[in-house]
């Protein structure tokens, strides 16, 4: 028997289903293609209510079907009132029972679904078109007509559900119901008085199995004496048909749309939210470091819409996140090779100095230990500037500068505190217009790294030339010397950090060999170029090094 106290753990087979189970909820449940959903049924909606709401589209039916119904009962009351009258008396002309009964039947025969009544002007009825005499004078009533055949069950679904949505809907109209006992007529007493006078509106109702009845008042006139009113009440079915087929094709249309709203809804979740999904997990992965390439899946970057487009982007930050991520390890490593250099000096120094007991030997190892101080004071401070550069331009807002005076401060700084025998400075560059986008203080830095380099490798008494100008949208500033030139092998790596060729006869420790470095990547943030390159005479001889720093111009 299993211990209790021990949970079981699901196999891979296990894990791997319930993955997908969430991978599906998540893209059923999305909040993203339910909005997508919300937003293009909304509109179907509306729609649907609209139309669904046809009570103006019934009313005109109905009074269509009223204005029909008037003139025909129009016609059965001028033939009663002309045929089945006694004008013995021409002022005071009476309805003839017996000539009326029949002729009122006769002229309902031809109309279907529909009753007659012939009322005196007291309201007493005199005919019924659905009362026969038979032989022997027998009285038989002629039964009302059957409800129309009843719809398949779909329809009649249909039909529910429209009248359960009407119930919700404020109705402008609503029509009586006539009871299941009650006779289609209805009392027509209050009729009466409106239909002498003309004024007699049609009575509209239902009866309990939903039929539409349509009743008008008309009155029988006979040399201008009412002589009495012609009810005629017909059901409306032509009225119920109409506006069954008019729902059915609105509510086919409905569904058609509301078919392809889910499908393109969820075309467009599988388009958008399923990759969105995806990029997500990528960039997840690439939070906790799982992965160095390959992290957003090729189809993704391949797609040519803003999918694709942020695909590439979380791709290329992914790319340019471990290329960072390597320099940073690799600039770690330099850093300490080049800490570990002046510390092994350090104590070597030292453990010999324990040793020693020759005054003239200790002095020349505190030398030692004084020169290795001042070597790791000046590479911590340039690591210290290095590392700062990149979150400095990245954090703190360009602005236009101008470089043709900050050239000229440079120079007469240089001219004025240079040694007799040191090289001069000369300046090459117009008073102004030298414009860039960038920081004043970080371009006077990578300024004063490429003077005080030239200033290193030239010879006593030599000329560095200062150039600046505008070349095709750029602004270029160079630095030209007369030293011995750059190793052609080494061109490519001496901006790299910790670059130590230095010339012959400078104390060891002077450059920490960050400079060149520091001014490149300053250069590179502001989105221009430094190269370096040797310059040479006709011949072909190198008579010095030239470095260009070239800037957008702004």
């Amino acid at each position: 028997m299993p211990d209790s106290g021990t949970l079981s753990r699901a196999g891979p087979a296990e894990e791997a289903a319930r993955g997908t189970q969430r991978r599906l909820r998540k893209l059923v449940f999305s909040p993203l293609l339910r909005r997508i959903l919300l937003v293009n049924a909304l509109p179907l909606g509306l729609l649907v209510a609209a139309l669904l709401y046809l009570d103006t589209y019934q009313d005109g039916l109905i009074d269509a079907e009223a204005a029909s119904l008037r003139v025909q009962a129009q016609v059965f009351a001028g033939a009663i009132g002309e045929s089945a009258t006694s004008i013995e008396d021409p002022q005071r002309p009476v309805l003839v029972p017996d000539l009326a009964r029949p002729l009122l039947r006769r002229l309902v025969e031809p109309t279907p679904f529909a009753q007659a009544r012939l009322y005196d002007p007291a309201g007493e009825l005199v005919a019924d078109s659905r009362v026969r005499t038979g032989p022997g004078g027998a009285v038989t009533t002629e039964p009302l007509p059957p409800p129309p055949p009843r719809r398949g069950p779909f329809a009649t679904a249909i039909v529910a559900a429209y009248e359960a949505a009407m119930t919700i809907l404020p109705r402008t109209t609503s029509y009586p119901v006539i009871g299941e006992s009650d006779e289609w007529n209805p009392d027509i007493r209050p009729l009466l008085a409106a239909a002498v006078e003309g004024q007699g509106a049609p009575l509209v109702r239902r009866t309990a199995d939903g039929r539409l009845v349509v009743s008008v008042a008309v009155p029988a006139i006979r040399n201008r004496e009412t002589v009495g009113v012609v009810l005629l009440t017909r059901e409306a079915r032509e009225v119920d048909e109409a506006l069954f087929q008019v729902r059915m094709t609105i509510l086919a249309a409905f569904g058609l749309a509301l078919a392809l709203t889910v499908a393109l809804s969820f075309y467009l979740s599988t388009t958008i939210a399923r990759p969105l999904l995806r990029l997500a997990r990528a960039a997840e992965r690439m939070r906790e470091g799982r992965g160095r390439r390959g992290t957003v899946q090729p189809s993704l970057k391949a797609r040519r819409d803003e999918i694709g487009a942020l695909a590439q982007a979380l791709d290329e930050s992914a790319t340019a996140l471990w290329n960072r991520m390597d320099a940073i390890e690799r600039f770690a490593a330099d850093v300490a090779h080049e800490i570990k250099n002046p510390l092994t000096s350090i104590r070597s120094a030292i453990e010999t100095l324990r040793r020693v007991q020759d005054p003239e030997r200790q002095q020349r190892l505190l030398a030692v230990i004084a020169d290795d101080v001042k070597r790791l004071d000046r590479l911590i401070s340039d690591i210290s500037d290095a590392s700062r550069v990149d979150a400095e331009l990245s954090r703190v807002a360009v602005e236009r500068v101008d470089i043709a005076p900050i050239l000229a401060t440079l120079a007469d700084i240089h001219e004025t505190t240079r040694a007799p025998d040191a090289p001069r400075l000369v300046l090459e560059a117009p008073p102004a217009g030298l414009t860039v986008n960038g920081l004043e203080g970080r371009l006077v830095q990578v300024f004063r790294n490429l003077i005080g380099n030239a200033v290193s490798f030239s010879p006593k008494g030599g000329t560095i030339r200062l150039i600046g100008r505008r070349a095709g949208g750029m602004v270029e500033v160079a630095v030209e010397d007369e030293g011995p030139g750059i190793p052609e092998a080494k061109l490519e790596h001496i901006f790299e950090r910790f670059y130590s060729e230095r010339p012959q006869g400078e104390q060891f420790g002077t450059h920490s060999g960050l400079g060149l470095s520091i001014s490149r990547q300053i250069v590179e943030a502001l989105r221009g170029r430094i190269v370096a390159e040797n310059r040479r005479d006709e011949s072909g001889a190198v008579i010095g090094a030239r470095f260009v720093v070239r800037l957008p111009e702004a």
